[in-house]
């Protein structure tokens, strides 16, 4: 019989979908070695001469020859793409450009040392990143790697070597190549290369010898390239098998498939089953499958099996855990999924007969496994709890015993109410075979026995001649009953078993919600505050406890969660509860052992809590303490299992949480490093221009003062005097910003009219001019403020503060001459001031960078200016409630906007008479 079955329509789709994805991807081979000096650029330059004579294009992106002359000499007639040369720190270094990389588009391009760290500057930190744009554009990449630069590998290869390697690739990047070539050497043939100068200078081989490439190194090295190698093709018969939808597995490596029970002999199991696979050397995974009968074991059983598994995963298996109605069916599904070579189960621990009756594991196990070696162990003699010896108790209520005979007397009334109609006896039987299975529906197996038993004797009694008696005259009438109590025993059976089945499916879709619920509100939800109440809630509700989170301090030392910061004040009393100094002990010790302790186990039993350690990918990251209301509740195996979920998911959001922490920590670092750098560089240049201005006039007028005429003194004493005044102006923008991210402004607003700032504003810009109306340069200045413009609630000191940043900026980068216009409208709700200029305008871009703090643009609307002045009007009118925004003119120039929000109703006014609109700003000016 062929292996073979119909594959899976859908993963045929995907594999499709994904083979049309990888085509318009480059292919990526990896040269892949333990060490350096085993050959993987010698071979990638000898596979890149093959394509080339297939006439590819082939182009050496970057190849490291490391002085080697046979490795250089390979070099010859290959294309070398030019270097790019990024100044770093003084030095030229010379990185590989990607930019004519991709504008040559060659189909084969080498790319060496994939875990090399590029220069400051370039476009990707790490040289893989390159790789992965230039697969993105569809050229095929030929690159090498060495085993220690794996990333899951790094402490393994520091902790064999001693050498901790800084430069590494992500697994991901290799495990997703479309080819892993194994570029291998024995450790003595490298030593000899090595010696020989063939993969160091002579004056660095003979350190290398006594350090790294010591022998024992190579060899584990050696060991570890092969093991992930082998991993990797042990993946690839995987997907073939997948893809070919083949069910028998391939034995071509050993890998145990232990399966247990609730019985006492199941941790014996385990421990024989690791000793076997230590011996063998393979994978072993741990497995329990939950049936329905399982479900009716005694909770101290259950409770076992929990431990088994704990167990389990000390010694190092993989654990899991099945539900299905066929132990022996599911164990082997699942084998055949993971390419299982053999199954070790133990003996049987029940008598004969009862397997004769009900059925074996081992015996369907034996029968149906196929080319699966089955294995059955007695496991170790000694070190087992004895049965459990429990008193024995009904499964069913007493209710449903007293309904059976109800049940089946109502079913002999309605059975005599139709029997005059003559239906036949056959009927009857139907009659009660319906009772039967409405007692199974309700109750147990022992009712619906009761029930079964009932309805004979009944149908004996009522319906089978002589009536009213139990004799009977005629034997086959005793086939008759036989056949009626095994169809009611089977039929009252099966319902009970689907009846089971149906609430394990409930049991499970519950917990699959809660599951499903915890992780979607998590993944919606920012802030360590957040996650931490989300958690307490959950777990609140699900499990119906008290809550306690706690998380660690700088000294590993544990706080509750909301004791501190008042998180958790929107919190009841019920789903939180205190810790007193012992509780606070126990939770210690779970958080400093990683394991579990309190209320219900071995550890500290005593304590009022159960508590779980935070277990996240890298470290603990706090515990979880519970107090039940209902302890047999909660310490059931099926929630503890349940409540280790709940712990793993919430240990996995509080990494989250911290990590994005340390990311947003790192990010404000690199601002405030950016921010910094562009301080210093305004700064130093803005204070030594005026500072060394303010030098020369000063000193020309101490060294030859008296030899100057009064004009040129007069001269010298008003650039001084500017420049003094250009930078007091610097500092108090420097001062003004420092307060607005303090915090430390304040807005005092009162209803005032704009043209009174307005006027103020202009006569500070125009200091110096002697004729109305112009501004520094002889630039004129245009104010169009409506008379009807009403009055607004402001702060005159800030505002006005704003106006003349703007038009500094305006007279700056305005030629002399041109005039500037300063303009005001009712907005709806607001007032929007306008202030435009004839200059240069801004660059594509700049219109909102230009309020950044230290932006210099890239025209020359920056240059002189250490970018703060308009930062500060965006800061104050933002204080205001309003907005301010830049945009270039079309007729040339730009314009700058901001709104005053008019909130509330301004006082009553006396009547005054009109006046023209500039009045109050042209008085300001003369």
């Amino acid at each position: 019989m062929s292996n073979h079955t119909r594959p899976d329509p859908d993963a045929l789709l995907a594999r499709v979908q994904a083979a049309e994805a990888a085509q318009a991807r480059g292919r990526l081979t990896v040269f892949f070695g333990a060490s350096p000096g085993v050959g993987k650029t010698y071979a990638m330059l000898e596979a890149a001469h093959d394509r080339r004579a297939e006439g590819v294009d082939v182009v050496a992106g970057v190849v490291e020859t490391h002085g080697r002359a046979e490795t250089q000499a390979l070099l010859a007639g290959l294309v070398c793409l030019p270097l790019q040369e990024v100044p770093y720190r003084g030095v030229a270094l010379r990185e590989f450009d990607l930019d004519a990389a991709l504008a040559r588009r060659p189909a084969l391009i080498l790319m060496d040392e994939l875990a090399h760290t590029n220069a400051p500057g370039t476009r990707h930190p790490k040289r893989w990143q390159d790789v992965h744009e230039l697969l993105a554009a569809g050229i095929d990449v030929y690159t090498t790697v060495n085993v220690q630069h794996l990333e899951s590998l790094n402490d393994v290869v520091a902790q064999i070597t001693g050498v901790v390697v800084r430069e590494t690739v992500p697994d991901s990047v290799v495990e997703q190549a479309d080819e892993v070539k194994l570029i291998d050497l024995p450790p003595d043939d490298l030593l000899q290369r090595l010696r020989e100068g063939k993969v160091y200078l002579p004056q660095h081989a003979e350190r290398a010898v006594h350090s790294f490439f010591r022998k024992g190194n190579l060899i584990a090295l050696r060991e570890l390239a092969l093991r992930r190698t082998a991993d990797r093709v042990d993946a690839q018969m995987e997907a073939y098998r997948r893809d070919k939808a083949i069910r028998e597995p391939w034995p071509t490596a050993l890998r145990l498939l232990v399966g247990i029970s609730s019985g006492p002999s199941a941790e014996r199991l385990v421990r024989a089953a690791r000793r076997m696979a230590a011996g063998l050397h393979a994978e072993w995974i741990v497995a329990y499958v939950e049936t329905p009968g399982e479900l009716r074991r005694p909770e101290a059983e259950r409770a076992r099996v929990i431990q088994t598994l704990r167990l389990a995963e000390q010694l190092g298996a993989e654990t899991v855990t099945l539900s299905a109605a066929n132990a022996a069916a599911e164990l082997l599904a699942y084998a055949r999924t993971r390419n299982i070579s053999k199954i070790v189960i133990g003996k049987p621990e029940r008598p004969r007969w009862k397997d004769l009756l009900f059925g074996s594991v081992a015996d369907d196990l034996l029968r149906t496994s196929g080319v699966i070696d089955i294995s059955v162990l007695s496991g170790d003699a000694g070190g087992t709890d004895p049965p459990l010896r429990e008193q024995l108790r009904p499964t069913s209520p007493w209710q449903t015993y007293t309904a059976a005979p109800t049940l089946v007397a109502l079913c002999t009334l309605i059975a005599l109410a139709i029997d005059n109609f003559g239906i036949g006896e056959a009927n009857v039987i139907m009659v009660y075979l319906l009772g039967v299975l409405g007692v199974a529906l309700a109750g147990g197996r022992g009712p619906s026995a009761l029930a079964a038993v009932l309805s004979v004797l009944s149908f004996n009694f009522f319906f089978v001649h002589p009536r009213l008696t139990f004799a009977v005259t005629d034997v086959r009438y005793l086939i008759t009953f036989s056949v009626m109590l095994v169809v009611a025993l089977v039929v009252s059976n099966l319902t009970i078993r689907f009846r089971q089945q149906a609430e394990a499916a409930r049991q499970r879709e519950r917990r699959t919600a809660a599951l499903y619920a915890l992780s979607r509100e998590f993944a919606s939800t920012r802030g360590m505050a957040n996650l931490l109440q989300v958690a307490v809630r959950h777990i609140h509700a699900v499990f119906d406890s008290q809550v306690v989170i706690l998380l660690p301090r700088a000294d590993c030392s544990l706080q509750p969660w909301g004791d501190c910061s008042g998180w958790a004040s929107t919190l009841s009393v019920r789903q939180l509860f205190g810790l007193s100094a012992a509780e606070q002990g126990v939770a210690q010790w779970v958080f400093d052992h990683a394991e579990q302790a309190g209320l219900g186990t071995n550890t500290l039993p005593s304590a009022e809590g159960f508590y779980l350690p935070l277990t996240g990918s890298r470290a603990s990251v706090g515990v979880l303490g519970v107090r039940p209301a209902n302890r047999q509740r909660l310490l059931s195996p099926e929630q503890v299992h349940l409540l280790e979920t709940f712990a793993s998911q919430t240990a996995l959001a509080i990494e989250r949480a911290n990590l994005a922490e340390e990311a947003a920590r790192a990010t404000v670092a690199v601002e405030a490093e950016r921010l910094r750098a562009a301080l210093l560089s305004s700064v130093s240049h803005d204070l030594r221009t005026p500072l060394a201005i303010i030098t020369g006039a000063l000193t020309s007028l101490i060294q030859g003062g008296a030899e100057l005429d009064a004009a040129t003194r007069d001269d010298l004493a008003q650039t001084a005097a500017d420049e003094a005044h250009r930078l007091n102006r610097l500092l108090s923008n420097l001062l003004e910003m420092t307060r607005l991210e303090a915090g430390a402004v304040q807005v005092r607003k009162e209803w005032q009219p704009l043209e009174e700032v307005v006027g103020v504003a202009v006569a500070r810009v125009a200091d110096g001019e002697e004729r109305p109306g112009l501004l520094p340069g002889e630039r004129p200045l245009m104010i169009d403020l409506p008379s009807d413009l009403p009055l607004i609630p402001l702060d005159g000191i800030l505002i006005e503060q704003v106006l003349v940043n703007l038009l500094e900026n305006a007279v700056k980068y305005t030629p002399e001459g041109t005039p500037i216009t300063l303009r005001a409208q009712r907005a709806g709700a607001a007032v929007e001031v306008a202030v435009a200029d004839q200059g240069s305008g801004l660059a594509p871009g700049d219109e909102r960078r230009v309020f950044d703090k230290f932006y210099r643009g890239g025209t020359d609307r920056s240059r002189g200016n250490v970018g703060l002045g308009l930062a500060i009007c965006q800061g104050m009118v933002e204080a205001h409630g309003g907005r301010i925004w830049a945009e270039n003119r079309p007729e040339g120039g730009a314009v700058f906007r901001f709104t005053l929000p008019i909130e509330g109703t301004p006082p009553q006014m006396p009547p005054e008479a009109p006046a023209r609109p500039v009045v109050a700003a042209e008085a300001a000016v003369r």
